[in-house]
């Protein structure tokens, strides 16, 4: 008799589990595609964890560029000098400055930085050795030339392969050049832009290569009598640099939503960034 009790309580509980694993077949295998049942993780915005208490440590190179970076490093404004003190400012942080040049802050490894501003663009190759937060900007390859070079009647990439062509080492730019371009002749690698503006003006290079946006700047206040002559359509997302599994990704990313979501960032692509959409474009 007592044997028969166990058989029955067994059953039941058997069935009752085959009735709740019915019910939810994924199990805790739900993707984070907001399936119901699965615990989301996010970073706490009131308590970010950063590198020291109450400062937000922001890396990018030097020199830092206009319109990008305006003013002393110890108070950049700019676009990126902007954005980066806002975030900062939403999540109750002072913000300090150091300097990472830019072929350095992807290379994988720790970082002496809390997140690396810098028109740096989301690549997979990247992405295997950083983190980055999602993007604020997409921005097009542009072309710069001094006035009277014959570059600049060139309209397709394939007028563009017989000029000497020049860009900062390790940039999008440099692999635009080899990759799309595929140039007669290698392009002339620079470590800073400011190395590769110099090089435009002494005549070394035909055109230099960077984003477009720089390029619209270069023209109207660094370089006299240069010309874009063109941007060719990339839309390369530019992106916060992090240190892998740094849990203040989601933090940034939340800041940084909010940011676009009340018009906060349209307002500093309003006020910093150069119409650049009437630069022709380079076609194929």
């Amino acid at each position: 008799m007592v044997l028969r009790k166990v058989l029955v309580v067994l059953t039941a509980s058997f069935l009752l589990f085959a009735a709740c694993a019915e019910e939810d077949p994924a199990g805790s295998n739900n993707d984070a595609s907001g399936s119901e049942g699965e615990e989301t993780v996010s970073c706490d915005v009131a308590a970010p964890p950063v590198m020291t208490d109450g400062v937000l440590t922001v890396g990018t190179d030097r020199p830092a560029y206009p319109p990008w970076f305006e003013g002393k490093p110890k108070d950049y404004s700019g676009f990126e000098g902007d954005l980066a003190k806002e975030i900062a400012t939403r999540m109750g942080l002072e913000i300090k400055w150091v300097v990472e040049p830019f072929n350095k802050s992807y290379a994988p490894g720790a970082k002496d930085y809390d997140f690396d501003i810098n028109q740096i663009s989301i690549t997979p190759e990247r992405e295997e050795a950083v983190d980055f937060s999602d993007g604020y900007f997409n921005d097009n390859q542009g072309f710069l030339a001094l006035e009277g070079n014959d570059i600049a009647g060139a309209t397709t990439v394939a007028e563009l392969k017989d000029f000497q062509l020049g860009a900062q080492v390790g940039t999008t730019s440099l692999a635009f050049i080899n990759e799309v371009i595929q140039p007669s002749s290698q392009p002339k690698v620079f470590d800073t832009t400011n190395d590769v503006k110099s090089a435009l003006d002494a005549g070394q290079i035909d055109a230099l290569v960077t984003d477009v946006v720089t390029t619209v700047y270069l023209r109207d206040f660094e370089i006299k009598g240069s010309e874009v002559i063109g941007q060719y359509p990339t839309e390369e997302p530019f992106g916060m640099l992090f240190e892998t599994d740094n849990p203040l990704v989601d933090c940034v990313n939340q800041v940084l939503a909010e940011i676009r979501d009340d018009g906060t960032l349209q307002g500093f692509e309003d006020q910093w960034l150069e119409d650049y959409t009437s630069v022709p474009t380079i076609s194929d």
